[in-house]
């Protein structure tokens, strides 16, 4: 007998991440949990370089776009999660579905965007100091994170134009627990060789040559530093940018083992776990990373914290 295809599918079924009932509450709690950290950490970093003057510099304000984008991804995807936890209510419209595919991929091309942009600051910072203050000024600071912002976004509208266009006959269930590209795409009964091509010029063109830049930024940046005489000098300067290094690999590992590969090798089990790894892991450490060993952040957190108390306590009285 004929599979029984539905023609002209007008919403999905998001089979979220399990179907077990007793691991319901257990998974609501942990990702509220999570969400949260990631909410209070981000705009914790926010508040502290918005109200300390001292921190606004180029790599400040860089951190703070990527706090901002941290929140965004995530609010993206997690509170749908969590109502599709608890409610469970996992039927969303194909609009919605490709509303939040589309901010999914918008944002996560910022933010590789703006990765770079940091290596590149990083990179004048130690290997021209001198120039620093020329290159990295507050216009050229301004056009980099506008750019990222611009290149993540309108690279992005081809997907929306493909995806709507494509039929969706196979079934009306997603097996994932958000809008994502793959699962959507496994649905479709015509042919996606041309959202697998835009994949791979995206990908080769935009995020290959991001990760190209910040590599030979890198590079520059450790010959630079291996010169430096002082054991103390060459630590501090490795310092600046251990952080931003850190995330770059960690961000880059998890997109690549996610998209840079043909359909046809999917994984479901796999692919749920990087997904989950770039949206709760890299938003989660963000925070910790760039702050739990910079003295300036440090010192410009401790100043607002007393300016808080302060405040509370002459209310008080």
């Amino acid at each position: 007998m004929a599979p029984n295809y539905q023609l002209n599918v007008s919403d999905f079924i998001i089979q979220g991440l399990s179907d077990s009932s007793t691991l319901q509450l257990p998974l609501f709690v942990l990702f509220l949990i999570i969400y949260l950290f990631i909410i209070i950490g981000n705009l914790t970093i926010l508040s502290v370089i918005c109200f300390s003057s001292d921190l606004h510099t180029p790599m400040y304000k860089f951190l703070q776009n990527l706090s901002i984008i941290d929140i965004s991804s995530t609010s993206n995807v997690l509170p749908f999660l969590l109502h599709l936890i608890i409610m469970k209510q996992n039927k969303i419209l194909l609009f919605s579905c490709i509303t939040q595919l589309y901010f999914y991929i918008s944002l996560a091309g910022s933010e590789l965007f703006l990765l770079t942009a940091m290596s590149y600051d990083r990179y004048v910072a130690i290997c021209h100091p001198l120039h620093y203050i020329i290159r990295m000024s507050e216009k050229h600071c301004a056009w980099l994170i506008s750019t990222s912002y611009c290149v993540g976004f309108v690279s992005s509208v081809g997907y929306v134009v493909l995806l709507y266009k494509l039929p969706y006959c196979t079934s009306h269930i997603i097996d994932h627990f958000f809008c994502d590209l793959i699962p959507l795409l496994k649905l479709s009964c015509s042919d996606t060789f041309n959202v697998e091509i835009l994949t791979y010029v995206i990908g080769t063109l935009l995020s290959f040559n991001s990760f190209l830049l910040t590599m030979i930024s890198y590079i520059y940046i450790i010959s630079t530093i291996l010169k430096i005489q002082s054991t103390h000098g060459r630590q501090k300067a490795f310092s600046t940018c251990a952080s931003h290094l850190t995330c770059v690999i960690i961000l880059y590992m998890t997109l690549f083992c996610l998209y840079m590969k043909p359909t046809t090798s999917y994984s479901l089990d796999r692919d749920k776990f990087f997904s989950l790894l770039y949206i709760v892991l890299v938003p989660l450490l963000n925070p910790f990373i760039y702050t739990l060993k910079n003295k300036e952040f440090l010192i410009a957190f401790n100043k607002l914290k007393q300016t808080v108390k302060f405040f509370i306590f002459s209310s008080k009285v």
